[in-house]
């Protein structure tokens, strides 16, 4: 396990290295560069190699629509959809309507 700041190696003598993340602690959405760099017991080190890792908002949206429970006839009222999120660190920026027609 390792906490990864920008520019600062991270020494391992083992040739795996997890990246520890949390929810306080998460990398933000996009493109990511890690470098590795070798050395072998004589001192030499290697040319880097690098890698980029995108992180991505895999999770689906959650749509929470409230209205009223009843409404007078032919009275216009309202759907909302605003407390509808993305715990997956992006935001809803699209609502899709549709009339479903009587149960």
């Amino acid at each position: 396990m390792a906490q990864f700041i920008i520019n600062q190696e991270v020494k391992t003598d083992t040739p795996t290295v997890e990246v520890t993340l949390s929810a306080t602690n998460a990398l933000p959405l996009g493109r990511h560069t890690f470098r590795l760099v070798v050395v072998d017991d004589s001192g030499n080190a290697s040319i880097p190699d690098e890698v980029v890792v995108i992180v991505a908002d895999t999770s689906a949206p959650t749509a929470v629509l409230s209205a009223p429970r009843s409404v007078a006839f032919s009275t216009s009222f309202n759907l909302d959809g605003s407390r509808s999120f993305d715990a997956g660190g992006g935001r809803v920026t699209t609502y899709l309507w549709t009339y479903m027609g009587q149960p």
